[in-house]
Parts: structure tokens; sequence; C-alpha cells
């Protein structure tokens, strides 16, 4: 089964069955020792895209908001028998149209990454996805906070919800993500490898 890695603030790496290695807004933490076949950036502030970070096999795909998001669509992609597709993540701290968010499909999951953002209408339409496993901004300041981010995890229905991008200029608070709780959340904290079950 495939394995989730929560570097920290907003980061994780993820390795599928057959060993394809995604990040997905590397900045935080550590783990950034394995060649990414794909690299997943949400938006551009500098706690997200940290490409250099990340060794990358020869046929590395990098994928940044602005592949992501052209001329107001949002993009699909499949490579290596995953299907990625980008969606909607914004707030008043991040423009629509310079931010997306990333749904995973893999070894039979649905792994939602919501990027920067607050509560928005969009989400609405994820619900019925199915979605295995969501990870959710709870920071307070520049994303929603944990009251909201728990809204959030009810209306899309993962499986799993996670929080992540918790407090600003530190990797983890713990005392902050035990205030998300909904059914299904699960707390993973920087370096701690998860099974996707």
């Amino acid at each position: 089964m495939g394995r989730l890695l929560y570097q920290g603030h907003g980061s994780f790496r993820i390795i599928t069955e057959d060993n394809i290695v995604i990040y997905v807004d590397p900045f935080a933490g550590e783990g950034y020792d394995i060649p990414a076949d794909v690299i997943l950036v949400t938006h551009q502030h500098r706690d997200h895209n940290q490409i250099q970070l990340v060794p990358q096999k020869e046929e590395c795909v990098i994928i940044q908001n602005f592949d992501a998001l052209k001329d107001g669509e949002y993009q699909k992609f499949n490579i290596k028998n995953i299907r990625i597709e980008a969606v909607p993540a914004y707030n008043k701290n991040h423009d629509k149209a310079q931010c997306v968010g990333y749904l995973l499909y893999l070894d039979g999951k649905c792994i939602y990454a919501s990027g920067d953002t607050s509560k928005i209408k969009e989400m609405e339409r994820l619900a019925s996805l199915s979605i295995d496993y969501a990870c959710y901004p709870i920071d307070g300041i520049y994303n929603m906070e944990v009251k909201e981010a728990m809204e959030c995890a009810k209306l899309v229905g993962a499986k799993h919800s996670i929080p992540i991008h918790i407090k600003p200029g530190e990797l983890y608070s713990e005392e902050m993500a035990k205030e998300f709780s909904v059914e299904g959340s699960l707390l993973v904290k920087p370096a701690e490898t998860i099974e996707l079950v």
C-alpha cells in the first residue's frame, strides 16, 4: 500500500505501491532524500514552492499552480497511472487565480491536498467523491482556523481528515492539532509516516 510522510507545515511526500514518489508543497522538515517522480505546488508563497529541495528523477514532472490553472480552467493530469486534478483554493490571503488544491487518485485511493484555503463553496462538489484522505490548513492567520477547518472536513466527508499548516514559523503544534476533532480526524506529526489503507 502507499505511504504518506508528513514533513511539517504544508509539506508532505507520498510513495505509491509502485514506488512513484510525489512531493506536495516542498518547504518544511526532512524527507527530501528520495528522488521525485512528481512535484506539486499549490501556490507561489515561499513556504510552499521550494522545488530545489527535492532531488528529481530525469523524467520528473513538476506541476505548479500556473500549470494547474490555465485561462480559468482547472487542469487534469495523468502521470504513471496517477490521476491528478486541480481544484479551487482561496481566501482573503490567497488569490483564487493564483492558488489551487489537488485531488490525487492513486492505489485505489483519493487524496485531497486542499492547499492554502478557507471554506469555499466549491468544496460542496467534493462530498460526492468518496475522498479517503484530506489535508486542511488550520493556522487561523493565513488560512482558516480550526473550527472552520472542521466545518470543511464535515462538508467534504473524507474518511480521514488531517490538520496541517498549523502554526506559522513552526513545523507543528500538537496543542492546536488536538483541537481538530471530527469523525475520522487523523493527527500526523512531522517525520511520521502513515499507510494509506
